[in-house]
């Protein structure tokens, strides 16, 4: 279904991640977001495609890293969903991807959720210390990922 601000649709679940690993932990996460509208921001590979049929999918541009071009468009891209959904939270794994839709979100109050994925324990990751002056709430599967982000909530892994 497609929540439209336009048609007065339900609110929505943004979930937000880059393909292969970010996107198996957000799926992980399936007994929890499956009684929410959603939306889904990944690439368009075949093994997302995949394991995304049938949910509402945005497809990014990739790749992200140190790629100036691709942030920009999918700067774009997170102005243009966030501007035409109405979105109750962004939930993300990263990677780059998630950065414009986590500040984007934010400086439109809307809720912001980072967690940190699980094989990041002795250095936090870049996408990660980019947007956690945004988020609403940061979550990491370790304890001893608490080291780096004092304030987050240790969940458990995700895998």
């Amino acid at each position: 279904m497609d929540a439209n601000i336009e048609d007065g649709g339900p609110p929505v679940l943004l979930l937000v991640g880059s393909s292969g690993g970010h996107l198996a932990q957000l799926l992980a996460l399936r007994p929890w977001f499956e009684k929410w509208h959603r939306c889904w921001v990944t690439f368009d590979t075949p093994e997302a495609l995949s394991l995304l049929d049938g949910e509402d999918v945005t497809p990014a541009h990739h790749p992200t890293t140190r790629n100036l071009p691709n942030l920009l468009r999918n700067t774009v891209l997170a102005w243009r969903v966030l501007r035409r959904r109405r979105v109750a939270a962004v939930v993300t794994t990263g990677a780059g991807v998630a950065v414009p839709f986590v500040v984007l979100a934010r400086l439109r109050r809307i809720p912001t959720v980072y967690i940190e994925v699980y094989d990041r324990i002795d250095t936090p990751t870049l996408s990660a210390r980019l947007c956690r002056p945004f988020l609403s709430a940061m979550l990491v599967q370790w304890d001893e990922q608490r080291r780096h982000y004092p304030e987050a909530t240790v969940v458990g892994t995700l895998l």
